[in-house]
């Protein structure tokens, strides 16, 4: 890796801000064609694997037959998580726009015994979370629990470089998405007198880093709309929070060690248990 790239970022800035900066690497999702069309040799970047867990879901687990709503969960955060809570006996709806991974997680949920149904949405769309949110009341007759975890990254330039399109794509979708999916989420819990629901916001959500205000920007916003939101309807039985990730092996982790040339254990130097955060993967066995 160079010492500088063109996006102005040292190694050193990479490996001294820690949990915190790979969050921020992993926002910025650089396209790792621009290091190949400088003729830069790219080292290994490939994550520690996760060795698949076979089996079958328990249907009696913790959360049985409970429901669980679930953006963006074709792939990384998303699909971990819907693998999990329908490993753990949850009737599981989620949505994404990827319609031919969204079939597939579906179809690998129902092959190891869980239950789950994908239908296609994009939460910048306001009749879509509505629409997306209605068919799963439609289907299993509550909502218990929402992650709202639908997320993009930014493109890696400062302030004054980024474009009000790709600024306005990020907020749309990680803040306004999240803003969205409440807002038809919690009518639901009101009528069944409860719920959880839980944002995924980012480290980035916490402090400021270089390249990615769009990004830091929404998930600040997500933080904010969570605190709000939790003090409106805490009264009304509905537990509202926010979580902040740090990295964590999904392949936007790998469009960020492709973009900055970084090698897996460079990244994992930074981290104390020296791995970013991983999830099972399941399979049947």
């Amino acid at each position: 890796m160079s010492e500088t790239s063109d996006k102005k970022i040292t190694r050193r800035e990479v490996l001294t801000t820690g949990a915190a900066g790979l969050a921020g690497l992993a926002a910025m999702g650089v396209a790792g064609s621009e290091a190949s069309a400088q003729g830069q040799t790219t080292p290994t970047h490939t994550l520690r694997p996760v060795e698949p867990q076979t089996g079958r879901a328990n249907r009696n687990g913790k959360f049985a037959n409970r429901v669980v709503l679930i953006t963006g969960a074709t792939s990384g955060i998303g699909k971990g998580t819907a693998y999990a809570f329908a490993r753990e006996g949850a009737n599981v709806f989620f949505c994404g726009r990827r319609e031919e991974l969204g079939k597939q997680n579906e179809a690998e949920i129902r092959g190891f015994g869980g239950e789950a149904a994908y239908m296609r949405a994009d939460v910048r769309r306001e009749a879509d979370v509505r629409s997306f949110v209605d068919a799963c009341v439609r289907k299993y007759g509550r909502i218990d629990i929402a992650f709202n975890n639908a997320g993009v990254e930014a493109v890696a330039a400062n302030l004054t470089d980024q474009t009000l399109e790709n600024f306005m794509n990020v907020m749309n979708t990680n803040a306004t998405g999240v803003f969205l999916s409440m807002k038809y989420e919690i009518p639901v819990m009101l009528r069944q007198r409860g719920g959880v629901i839980v944002n995924n916001a980012s480290v980035s959500g916490h402090d400021g880093f270089a390249l990615i205000s769009p990004y830091s920007a929404s998930k600040h916003a997500i933080i904010g709309l969570t605190k709000c939101a939790a003090l409106e309807y805490v009264p009304r039985n509905i537990r509202i929070n926010s979580i902040s990730p740090g990295g964590v092996d999904t392949p936007m982790l790998e469009r960020a060690l492709r973009g900055f040339q970084a090698t897996a254990a460079q990244i994992a130097a930074t981290i104390p248990v020296r791995r970013p955060a991983r999830s099972k993967r399941w399979r049947a066995s």
